[in-house]
């Protein structure tokens, strides 16, 4: 299977994964509510559908168009934009029927859910970062550099030794300090073993890499 498959289907799946939760979280306080949901898409069925299943008296489904997704509630008006409901008298299981805090709770569980998420997400981050780390040591090939700062002595291979004077263990933290910070002066070591002090011009600075 190509890259290209492969990475469409990590984004594919990563963006129903959103879609998803984020919906759960209109249809759980819905249903918690008593609110008659009568559609849960994940994305969008324009004039049809890849998949659907009536359970109970929703409807489950899956559309063709990956641009998001919807919970179709009873009362009211959202991205199917059903105003016919509306000329109706408002019925107990519907949206427009319940009290405010409720209708507020339903139309802030998607956004609620994605600030949980987005928090678990970066505290998931937080505890497994800095447990694992590659040394410069194992860049055993070196580093690429642009075929521009090879005129200025820097060639395919290069470890990079100290960057402005300091050495560090961490290989992030070369390609931080040589993408992002003002490196001056880089010491290398060429393929050939020699060492090198080259000096970065001010207008190259953050291109080496």
């Amino acid at each position: 299977m190509s890259v290209f498959l492969i990475k469409g289907a990590q984004l594919l799946l990563s963006l129903s994964i959103l879609v998803i939760l984020h919906e759960l979280g209109h249809f759980i306080p819905a249903k918690l509510f008593k609110t008659r949901v009568e559609k849960f898409y994940l994305f969008f069925d324009v004039k049809f559908s890849l998949f659907k299943k009536k359970i109970g008296e929703t409807v489950y489904g899956i559309g063709w168009l990956p641009l998001g997704g919807y919970v179709k509630i009873s009362g009211m008006i959202d991205e199917s934009m059903d105003t016919e409901a509306m000329a109706k008298p408002p019925q107990p299981w519907e949206f427009r029927s319940k009290p405010t805090w409720q209708r507020l709770i339903i139309m802030l569980g998607g956004v609620i859910v994605n600030f949980i998420l987005a928090f678990v997400l970066y505290m998931m981050i937080l505890f497994v970062r800095g447990k694992d780390y590659r040394n410069a040591e194992d860049v055993v090939f070196g580093y690429g550099v642009t075929k521009t700062m090879e005129q200025y002595g820097f060639q395919q291979g290069d470890k990079i030794l100290s960057i402005n004077g300091v050495s560090h263990a961490e290989a992030d933290n070369i390609n931080t300090y040589l993408m992002f910070r003002d490196t001056k002066s880089v010491v290398v070591m060429h393929e050939d073993g020699t060492t090198e002090t080259l000096t970065v011009p001010r207008r190259y600075r953050h291109a080496i890499v």
